[in-house]
């Protein structure tokens, strides 16, 4: 099966239709601290213009549930993606329309993962002091052990269209997620990049050979 796509850190309608006229499956609205964070009014107003089909996704940090709520029915976001402290708990008020992110510093850093009631997990890089967008990568081949508590695997983490179909290939995810990846600067998108990253990864999620199709 094809790898979904999901670009974050949308700040703009512009970048937005660009996303999409590149492929992606998913665009990111960042609403906690971040040179990418938008508004909630500017958030509604880029996904009001979106196309039929395009999932978009408010990227939260230890935010509260009530606020979460309202900002999702505000702008009209099919998910929410923690990337904070939030625990099962707070996590599966949200069911499987909930993202948790974890940041993969090594193995320990996934343990109780199968605690999470939530429709997928996002695999991070490490980064002292960052919650996401940190543009480093982890080891991949790590997504395995996520993978084993039966929930869809995204990728993320210093990703760019030079790696992300050996990243593909080495974690088998679900979806891959990409900001600084696809910049010209921070918040700013890149057509060209988005367009060639998009190419990529999927065509490395359709590779028919073995040991790159589980996972999805």
């Amino acid at each position: 099966m094809t790898v979904r796509v999901k670009i974050c850190g949308i700040t703009n309608a512009a970048d937005a239709l660009l996303a999409v006229e590149a492929g992606a499956d998913a665009l990111g609205f960042v609403f906690a601290p971040s040179p990418r964070r938008v508004s909630v009014e500017e958030a509604a107003a880029i996904v009001g213009a979106l196309p039929p089909f395009v999932a978009a996704v408010g990227v939260f940090v230890n935010e509260r549930p009530a606020r979460i709520r309202e900002i999702v029915a505000r702008c009209g976001l099919g998910f929410v993606q923690f990337h904070g402290d939030e625990g099962p708990e707070e996590c599966g008020l949200f069911g499987a329309r909930a993202i948790k992110a974890f940041r993969v510093k090594d193995a320990e850093a996934l343990g109780g993962i199968e605690r999470y009631p939530v429709g997928a997990f996002l695999l991070d890089g490490h980064l002292p002091g960052v919650r996401g967008g940190t543009g480093t990568a982890f080891r991949w081949e790590l997504a395995a052990v996520a993978a084993a508590a039966g929930k869809p695997i995204i990728l993320s983490g210093g990703l760019t269209a030079e790696n992300v179909a050996r990243a593909v290939a080495a974690a088998a995810p679900y979806a891959v997620d990409v900001s600084s990846g696809v910049e010209s600067a921070p918040g700013k998108k890149d057509r060209a990049r988005m367009e060639e990253f998009v190419r990529r990864a999927k065509a490395a999620g359709a590779d028919p050979r073995p040991g790159t199709g589980g996972g999805r």
